[in-house]
C-alpha cells in the first residue's frame, strides 16, 4: 500500500491519500476540507480516486467528503451508523467552529466490524472503535502492518471523549481490546499528528 498525509484545515487533520500501486486506484480517507488541495495531490500521482472513506463524523474528518465524492464520481462509505447523528448535524459543527457551512452528509454506505473495503487489490479490515464517537471506526490493512486511525489513538494521547456521546471507558476499551493486541509491528497513521505503532504507545503513552 502507498500513502501520502496530506494535513488540512486548521485543525492540521491527517487526510490520507491512499493507492494500490498495481492498479492505480486510489481512496481519500477523511477530507476534512481544502478539496482543491486535494485534488492537486491525486493529480499529481497520477492515481485514479474510486471512494472516500470516513472514521467518523466530525467536521475536520469529512468537510470535503461531499464535494470531492462529486467531483470524483465515488461513493462515501464509512464510518459506522453510530454516528449518523454527527453527519446529520454538520451544519451545527460548521457553526461551533466558525467554519463554511456544511451540509448534512449521508454516506453510500455505512460500515460494520468485520467488513472489508478493497482499495485496488489492498484490503482493510474494519474495527469498530467507539468512544471518540460512537460509531467510530478504523481500516486495517493487515498485510501492510497499517491501520488508518482517525482519531481513538495518536502519538502519546488518545481521541477526546468529552464530545456527544463520547465515552473515555469505551475508547480505551477499544483500544485495549480491539488495537494492541494486533501486534507492537502495526504502525498507524493518526487524525492528527505524527504517526508511531502500536507497541510504541502500548510502552510509552501515558493513557495507556
Amino acid at each position: 500500500m502507498k500513502y501520502h498525509i496530506v494535513p488540512v484545515t486548521a485543525f492540521s487533520q491527517n487526510c490520507s491519500l491512499i493507492w494500490c500501486e498495481k492498479t492505480g486506484d486510489a481512496a481519500l480517507v477523511d477530507p476534512g476540507g481544502e478539496a482543491a488541495k486535494l485534488m492537486a495531490e491525486v493529480s499529481a500521482r497520477a492515481v485514479a480516486v474510486k471512494q472516500i472513506l470516513l472514521t467518523h463524523g466530525h467536521l475536520d474528518h469529512v468537510g470535503a467528503a461531499a464535494e470531492l465524492a462529486a467531483h470524483y464520481g465515488v461513493p462515501i462509505v464509512g464510518p459506522q451508523s453510530e454516528d449518523r447523528f454527527l453527519l446529520d448535524a454538520l451544519p451545527e459543527q460548521s457553526q461551533m467552529f466558525g467554519l463554511d457551512e456544511c451540509l448534512p452528509l449521508t454516506p453510500d454506505q455505512w460500515l460494520e466490524e468485520g467488513e472489508e473495503v478493497r482499495v485496488g487489490e489492498e484490503r482493510f479490515e474494519i474495527l469498530h472503535c467507539p468512544g471518540h464517537t460512537p460509531g467510530h471506526i478504523v481500516f486495517y490493512n493487515r498485510d501492510a502492518h497499517i491501520i488508518l486511525m482517525g482519531d481513538v489513538l495518536f502519538k502519546g494521547g488518545v481521541g477526546r471523549s468529552d464530545f456527544p456521546r463520547g465515552s473515555h471507558q469505551a475508547l480505551i476499551n477499544s483500544i485495549r481490546t480491539k488495537l494492541l493486541p494486533l501486534g507492537d509491528d502495526i504502525a498507524f497513521i493518526p487524525g492528527h499528528g505524527a504517526m508511531s505503532t502500536l507497541g510504541h504507545e502500548r510502552l510509552t503513552n501515558p493513557f495507556l
